[in-house]
């Protein structure tokens, strides 16, 4: 930006000036130092003196304060109410508003001395802005003048007691003193209000006093007579400061900002309008040109024409509103001023150019061009920012070629180098600040949508969806280092243009040599200015390097720096960047970007005069196909015949590995596995380019490298008179190197014609399990004492080359046999997998609770012997409930039991190994992965350690060379032996209650409930038979119900017995129940109260039981009836004709807290075969809990037979609460039916939710 004034390019901030804070004079005194001769350095530096005075110590800290505001910068985006501070003397005058003093008569009409129409004015006749214009506001005219006086104080006298009166004559005396000085300050302030008043320059007065004065009474009335006097305004005029600390001066400054900030707005609004109104006037006035009469001498001055006087006008307004802080307007009034100077660009009677008024309209466009761009970074507007500036470019671009200075001039170039570089400072002072920069990475690409859909923009998605992968470079704007670069470019292009202008053949024209700019342009160093521009943009590129094409572009950049470097005659510095450089595009395979670097890498070693690089670089060019390859080896040839090494016995190398190679290489292994000991057929080809022919390259020798620790083979050159295209050289067995010991070298001719093949067979052999591959090749080039070794990778192709990969199976003819094996550049030595047989025993099914045996037989039917482990995982159950472990050896495990050692099984033998399978809980599949792991040894041990299991140490005894692994998996059906079913009665208690006076009530220890009759049946669902040699009823304490007998205990010497499938047996037993189980909860059971034990064996043959199990059944849940009122009904089983018989009907309440309203109805119906005495139906008396109500009937008989007595139905009126529709609760009766018992009977079957009565009948057989 050095290029422009720095006054258009600056921003604009509201100007201060402060007056008053001049250094005292004992300060400003330099203190004399000793010369540095006399100066003794042991002595400790003389510290600075300290500042006593306060006064003097607040001008100082006022100074460092206002002066550490806001500076003068290009790129300033903050908009605060700081003022661009500028110390000065008190008498400082402004500069004259017009050209002529007041009190001339003309000074009406005068004009202002910048203004085009004053002669002497620097734009006159037809100038339109002169940098001194915003000079003259930025360092002359403030906006706010701040005035810095001491105020009087009288001296301090002694401090008087308080019971003394005062002095009135020294009182008087003192007001005296201060009302004069006050008058003299009052003076000096109103003469320099007078000053800036005439230019509507805000005056603010800061007064300095003591602290002591701030107490002072009559400070007031002091500072009222100081405003009058001195006319001063009421507002934000007139302040009073006293020496304070840092901070609170901090806080001084900018309240004192704060408080001028709004005169200073107003005064530069009062600019703006003023120069609004010299726009409007000017703007009435029709465009028109007269090209002047032609006359006789001198030609008359031409005035500014109307559109440089609204260029002008436009610019002021803008710079005003840009001192106000109101980008937006500034930005408007710069575009219409830039739009207005396009208008005058674009004819050249307005501006003619190469004049000087066209060189100023220039420099004038090209800073309001970056005005805009600045205020459109500022809002963060990239695009509109660099359309802008691109614009600019090219709309100059196009005036350019009708100016007659075009793309082939200097000028131009100069010009575009400029405004490239302008752009990337003003991104780069942004970017260290609070700009931004894009990210430019492609959006996501559109997925779905059927092809006649339209996307955001109204074009088809597919259209929307290419747009969005990428976008024009010129069109999204970049970090600064990619306009530096251009920037440098522009400026090669302009040291070209104006080397052709030094150069003309005879009669051609030398205009250019005497165009305005020639000889200026002379004394550029073009070299030196584009160096700093390209490493500029290299800096840059390495810092905004995040991806891997960034990082290529930095490189590029280096590159042009080296060619720089190169074209100044620096090639030391040329050949370290060739250097970086060509690291990474060895590695990246960058061969169009290799073949320049390398024709200028070469020709700065022979500048150098480096012969051993220059014999690289020839070697890595002819393998790069670089232009005239036989030209490069001719050179190559030269130099070896007429250098000599540096050191004799000095072999120079040459790493092809990431560069490209000279001959294409194709390995190939006939087979991809081979076993140990046997052979393995390979191929090696080499093929020469097809279009160079290599054959003057000395090649002395070939070396083919295996890897691992195996022969080399080396081909010697021997040359032949004839060979063919085709070349086959059989090398024989290679072997591993303490095998072979000699080397295996073969003879063969080594030049090679275009596309000439030599093909290298032979075999490979191997004791050892490995991955055999060729490694590298090296060739050996010797001429002349130079002995170079050229390393190359056997993987890499030349650039555009198609290798097939073919295997020669005929010479004569040529034969080949494509290999489409993706692994054919390398053979696998593996052991032979060992013959053994894996096969496990057992039977078909699995028992519960049972120890099921599984037995594993491993039969070696190899020459070898092996070294066995067995590793036993079992899965977890599918099923819930499922319990299951293995056990081995007396080891248990629910898992894996590791490393069973199975010892060393020779050949023809075999082994078993035998673990147990134990499931319970649930019936369902297990699962076993059985892994036998075997290892070869070559030689029998003498000590071996005992079989057994081995967690940490079997695994790591095993060799890891030759081992083989067998896995198998297991599933074992798991069944329960036993179905058991239950039959449960309930029996319900005919005692009635005990009454609450009895202790044995109230503790709960009541055996009352009833009974429960269990019967057990169980069958025998095994698939084999099974010895049931036991079963034991376990009973087990609890305090809600208890086993009393059982049928185990009372039928004995029934087991062992055999049970075959469907078998059945049975065992019944009783349970009683506590009293208080009748007050149970709905949903509530009893745990059975014991459990069956079943003793069993599996019965494998007539003769053979396996191991005892045991099988535990528990009794079921117990849910007794919850009836808690029942009825029981007492009749007699017979009796006679017309003899009355009684029919008692018990009622009991066995609630602990409700009561019962019951309700007794006889069915009349039911009665034909008695006469009854007794109620017919009716309610009851409530029943309280725990009670009973007893009702009788007497019966006559008066049928014979087995005849229905009369049906009794009781039912229960229970007050229950239900809900409304509105939400309340209401009663309502609810009658349930009571279930009435027969007493001759008392069994209930089933559980709590079962209904109905078993065994109870309502007849009786009536006897004549």
């Amino acid at each position: 930006m050095n290029s422009y004034p720095a006054e258009m390019l600056v921003q604009l901030a509201p100007i201060m000036f402060v007056a008053g804070l001049d250094i005292p004079p004992t300060l400003a005194a330099t203190p004399v130092t000793s010369s540095p001769a006399n100066k003794d350095f042991s002595s400790p530096p003389t510290p600075p003196p300290k500042v006593q005075d306060p006064f003097a110590l607040l001008i100082l800290r006022l100074r460092e304060v206002l002066l550490s505001q806001s500076k003068s910068a290009v790129w300033s985006p903050e908009r605060t109410k700081i003022f661009q501070v500028a110390l000065v003397d008190k008498a400082v005058g402004f500069p004259p508003r017009k050209s002529v003093p007041p009190d001339d008569p003309s000074y009406a009409n005068a004009h202002s001395p910048l203004s085009p129409m004053t002669p002497s004015s620097p734009v006159f006749p037809d100038g339109l802005i002169a940098p001194i214009w915003i000079k003259k506001h930025m360092t002359y005219l403030p906006s706010v003048f701040v005035l810095f006086l001491r105020m009087y104080e009288a001296p301090h006298t002694t401090t008087r007691s308080p019971l003394s009166q005062p002095d009135s004559d020294m009182e008087r005396e003192r007001a005296e003193e201060e009302r004069k000085r006050d008058i003299d300050l009052s003076a000096e302030i109103a003469q320099r209000k007078k000053t800036t008043g005439e230019r509507g320059i805000k005056l603010t007065v800061v007064l300095i006093a003591s602290r002591r004065m701030l107490d002072d009474p009559s400070l007031d009335g002091r500072l009222s007579f100081i405003r009058k006097q001195s006319s001063l305004d009421s507002r934000a005029a007139l302040f009073v400061l006293s020496p304070v600390s840092p901070s609170e001066l901090n806080d001084f400054v900018s309240s004192l900002q704060d408080a001028l900030y709004e005169p200073a707005i107003e005064y530069y609004t009062s600019h703006s309008k003023r120069v609004r109104r010299k726009r409007n006037r000017h703007s009435q006035t029709v465009s028109s040109y007269n090209p002047p009469a032609p006359s006789v001498g001198a030609a008359a001055p031409r005035p500014l024409r109307p559109e440089g006087w609204t260029v002008r006008y436009e610019y002021k307004m803008a710079a005003f509103a840009e001192f106000r802080g109101e980008d937006e307007v500034a930005l408007k009034h710069y575009q219409d001023a830039y739009a207005t100077l396009m208008i005058m660009f674009g004819s050249t009677a307005i501006l003619p150019p190469r004049t000087k008024r066209w060189a100023e309209a220039k420099v004038l466009a090209d800073t309001i061009n970056v005005k805009i761009t600045k205020f459109y970074l500022y809002n963060n507007e990239h695009a509109l920012a660099l359309s802008h500036h691109n614009s600019h470019m090219r709309r100059f671009a196009d005036f350019s070629r009708g100016w007659g200075i075009g793309e082939e001039t200097f000028e131009y170039w100069s010009w575009m180098a400029r405004q490239y570089r302008v752009l990337a400072e003003l991104l780069e002072q942004g970017a260290r600040s609070t700009l931004t920069l894009p990210t430019l990475t492609p959006g996501p690409r559109a997925t779905g949508g059927v092809p006649d859909a339209l996307g955001p923009g109204g074009a088809p998605l597919e259209l929307d969806a290419v747009r969005m992968m990428g976008l024009n470079p010129s069109h999204a704007l970049q970090h600064p280092g990619h306009y530096y670069y251009m920037a440098a470019r522009c400026t090669e292009a302009r040291r070209e243009r104006f080397l052709a202008s030094e150069v003309f053949p005879s009669g051609v024209s030398q205009e250019l040599t005497t165009a305005p700019g020639y000889a200026s342009e002379k004394k550029v160093d073009h070299l030196t200015l584009a160096l700093e521009l390209y490493t500029k943009a290299y800096e840059l590129f390495k810092q905004h390097s995040s991806t891997a094409s960034q990082g290529r572009l930095t490189l590029w950049v280096a590159y042009r720096i080296a060619l720089t470097y190169y074209d100044s005659g620096k090639f030391e510095m040329a050949v370290r960047f060739f250097e970086r450089i060509a690291k990474t595009y060895r590695r990246e395979k960058w061969s169009t970007l290799l073949r320049p670097l390398y024709t200028a890498w070469y020709a700065c070693t022979q500048k150098l005069g480096d012969v051993e690089l220059s014999v690289k670089l020839l070697v890595e060019m002819i393998a790069c196909d670089i232009d005239e390859p036989e030209s490069l080896q001719e050179d190559l040839s030269a130099i070896l015949k007429s250098s000599v090494p540096s050191s004799a016995d000095e072999v120079l190398t040459v790493d092809l590995i990431e560069c490209q190679p000279i001959w294409d290489t194709l390995v190939i292994f006939w087979k991809s596995d081979v076993y140990v000991g046997e052979e393995a057929a390979f191929q090696f080809t080499l093929i020469a380019p097809t279009n160079n022919d290599i054959s003057n390259l000395p090649v002395e020798s070939v070396t083919i490298t295996f890897a691992d620790d195996y022969q080399s083979i080396t081909l010697r050159h021997y040359a032949s008179e004839s060979s063919g295209p085709i070349r086959v050289i059989c090398v024989g067995k290679v072997q591993p190197t303490d095998a072979a010991g000699q080397l295996l070298e073969v003879a063969a001719n080594l030049r090679w014609r275009a596309s000439d093949r030599m093909i290298v067979s032979g075999t490979v052999l191997s004791d050892t399990p490995i991955t055999l591959s060729v490694s590298s090749f090296v060739v050996t080039l010797k001429e002349s004492g130079w002995t170079i070794k050229i390393n190359h990778d056997v993987r890499a192709t030349r650039e555009g080359a198609i290798v097939p990969p073919y295997w020669l199976s005929s010479l004569n003819p040529v034969q080949f046999i494509p290999v489409t094996r993706d692994d054919r550049s390398n053979v696998v030595f593996r052991h032979r997998p060992h013959q053994l047989r894996v096969s496990f025993s057992h039977q078909q099914q699995a028992l519960l609770d049972e120890e099921f045996p599984i037995t594993v037989e491993i039969a070696n039917s190899d020459d070898r012997h092996v070294d066995v482990v067995v590793d036993i995982l079992l899965q977890p159950a599918e099923v819930d409930e499922a319990v299951q472990y293995i056990v081995h050896d007396g080891h248990r495990s629910s898992g894996l039991i590791k490393g069973a050692e199975c010892g060393i099984v020779p050949p023809g033998a075999s082994v078993r190994k035998t673990f147990i399978l134990v499931a319970s809980g649930a019936a369902g599949n297990r699962t076993i992965d059985v892994s036998v792991q075997s290892n070869a040894l070559s030689t029998l041990p003498t000590v071996r350690k005992s079989t057994g299991l081995s967690m940490s140490s079997s695994t790591s005894s095993l060799a890891a060379n030759d081992t083989n692994e067998f896995l198998r998996t297991l599933v074992i059906p798991a069944t329960a032996p036993f179905s058991v079913t239950h039959d449960v009665e309930y029996q319900v208690s005919l005692r009635p209650a005990r009454p609450l006076s009895e202790l044995s009530t109230l503790g709960g220890d009541s055996w009352d409930g009833g009974e429960v009759i269990i019967m057990t049946k169980l069958e025998c669902i095994a698939p084999c038979g099974l010895e049931v040699e036991g079963l034991k009823l376990k009973r087990q304490e609890s305090n809600r119900a208890k086993i009393t007998q059982s049928s185990d205990e009372i039928e004995g010497g029934m087991f062992p017995t055999e049970y075959l499938t469907g078998d059945q047996f049975c065992n019944i037993c009783c349970v009683s129940l506590a009293s208080r189980e009748y007050d149970l909860t709905e949903g509530d059971a009893v745990p059975g109260p014991g459990e069956y034990i079943v003793t069993w064996r599996r019965i494998h043959s007539p003769g053979e039981r396996g191991p005892s199990s045991t099988t535990r059944l528990p009794l079921p849940l117990l849910r007794p009836p919850q009836e808690s009122l029942i009825g029981f009904m007492t009749i007699p089983s017979t009796a006679k004709l017309h003899v009355p018989v009684p029919m008692h009907l018990v009622i009991r309440n066995r609630n602990a807290t409700r009561s019962a309203v019951v309700a007794v109805a006889l069915d009349q119906s039911t009665a034909d075969a008695f006469v009854v005495a007794g109620l017919r139906g009716g309610r009851l008396p409530t029943i309280l809990p725990g009670a009973e109500e007893k009702i009788t009937w007497n019966l006559i008989p008066v049928e014979c037979g087995l005849v229905r007595v009369p049906h009794v139905r009781v039912m229960d009126y229970r007050m229950a609460p239900s809900a409304n529709d509105d939400g309340s609760s209401a009663l309502v009766d609810e009658g349930v039916l009571v279930q009435v018992i027969d007493t001759r009977f008392g069994t209930w079957t089933g559980d709590a939710d079962s209904q109905g009565q078993i065994g109870q009948t309502d007849k009786i057989l009536i006897f004549p």
